[in-house]
């Protein structure tokens, strides 16, 4: 027998608020995560050009390679596949 396009609109209704209560408290630790992250990479960057002086390098030279560390670490960045769809 057919189930009535309301029917499936109710348990669609149904799973989304059974999942919601599950997500909040994932997206709340998925945020601490991701700031917890971001402290340490911003942590490891001042290391990082503080030891590239210390060894000599210019203070312009030292914070564009800081710069460039700092890039590996950017969450967004590692999920961006336009360069591959450009070249592919």
């Amino acid at each position: 027998m057919k189930r009535s396009n309301r029917s499936e609109s109710g348990e669609g209704i149904r799973l989304a608020a059974s999942l919601v209560p599950s997500l909040i408290p994932l997206m709340l630790r998925l945020g601490g995560t991701y700031l917890s992250f971001k402290k340490q990479a911003q942590k490891g960057g001042r290391i990082f050009e503080k030891e590239l002086r210390a060894n000599g390098i210019d203070k312009e030279t030292a914070r564009i390679f800081t710069e460039i560390y700092l890039d590996s670490s950017r969450i967004l960045r590692m999920f961006d596949f336009s360069d591959m769809v450009k070249s592919g």
